[in-house]
């Protein structure tokens, strides 16, 4: 017996605004959504709510949205829970997509359970992949077919683990920054803009914003090309200095895997892996990590990986382009000083 619910007409990216422009997150999913989109035979849609919206429809389209749904209020000009969740939950009502994507940003996390409330619907927060399959209920023996597979790390990143919603729609999730890969953007592709009325009340507007203060992050390893990170191996703070030193010559930013992070020798916003970021740079150069499964699921789609560790049967030698076996204390000098040398 099968079931697949009727109805369901598309794959749905709620779209954030970052710095004047449409967050990365946000782009990295609609290509996504395209990819799954073509494979469920629907469309790619998006939710923008807030004002001057309009503006950000060629990006939008150009990584794959057929058609881009927007709320706008001049009362919307800045993100407030009740009034952003009531307005996105009325347009997925209205049309009903199979699967709902969410950033997992400080406001992807926040609205998403809220529309999710409202809407009766699960959710799975923090994903790292995504994919379409079919499900058999092992009690019921009854099976569910296309549905979305919301995979994230369990258990402090222990385990990978696979959740469905077969029931009811939308499926919906958060998705960390970085993990989807950003395809190429198509300028020539077109699509639709539809704008959505909705009502609100007065009593959506209740808090009233004094301030607001706008800063960039200090640390944002995904928009990074030159990665150096560094593991338990590095062996102390202090000695965490020659990753610092290294990425310095080379114009790279400074990452570090769980165990350093756990160790205190870099701050938490740094580490890269199942419960950090994950990333894509052009160069990955791993120094003291022995590339347990949770770190390499954070950079192993780097384009280059270079390796330093005194293990030559260490795991990240299994995905690096380029491995180096020997003492980071002593390989890094020498990669400065050859880099430096060589203009």
């Amino acid at each position: 017996m099968s079931d697949k619910p009727s109805g369901k007409s598309s794959v749905c990216v709620y779209i954030e605004s970052q710095h004047g422009g449409v967050a990365q997150v946000s782009l990295e999913l609609i290509c996504r959504a395209r990819e799954m989109a073509e494979k469920l035979g629907v469309s790619a849609t998006a939710v923008a709510i807030g004002t001057g919206l309009k503006k950000f429809s060629p990006s939008i389209f150009s990584y794959g949205c057929d058609t881009y749904f927007t709320v706008e209020d001049k009362r919307l000009d800045s993100y407030e829970t009740i009034p952003f969740s009531r307005a996105l939950a009325a347009v997925f009502r209205k049309i009903q997509p199979q699967i709902a994507l969410f950033g997992a940003t400080p406001i992807g996390r926040d609205i998403a359970p809220r529309v999710a409330g409202i809407l009766k619907v699960g959710l799975t927060a923090d994903c790292t992949d995504l994919a379409i399959g079919d499900y058999e209920d092992p009690k019921t023996k009854k099976t569910y077919r296309d549905i979305l597979y919301q995979i994230r790390p369990a258990f402090g990143g222990n385990i990978i683990a696979t959740i469905v919603s077969p029931e009811h729609r939308p499926q919906m999730a958060t998705v960390r920054e970085g993990v989807m890969k950003l395809g190429v953007p198509d300028k020539s592709r077109k699509g639709s803009v539809v704008p959505f009325a909705f009502k609100f009340a007065a009593s959506d507007f209740a808090n009233q914003i004094i301030k607001r203060a706008v800063s960039q992050r200090e640390v944002d390893l995904t928009a990074a090309h030159v990665i150096v990170s560094g593991g338990a191996g590095v062996g102390s703070r202090e000695n965490f200095k020659l990753i610092w030193d290294l990425a310095r010559a080379i114009g790279g930013a400074v990452a570090g895997s769980r165990a350093a992070v756990d160790n205190g020798f870099i701050e938490p916003e740094h580490q890269v892996g199942q419960t950090g970021t994950t990333v894509r740079p052009k160069l990955y150069i791993a120094c003291g990590i022995s590339g347990a499964i949770q770190h390499r699921a954070g950079m192993e789609y780097s384009s280059k990986i270079i390796a330093i560790n005194t293990d030559p049967d260490a795991p990240i030698f299994r995905i690096a382009h380029y491995g180096i076996v020997g003492d980071l204390n002593v390989v890094i000098p020498k990669m400065i000083k050859a880099y430096k040398s060589k203009g």
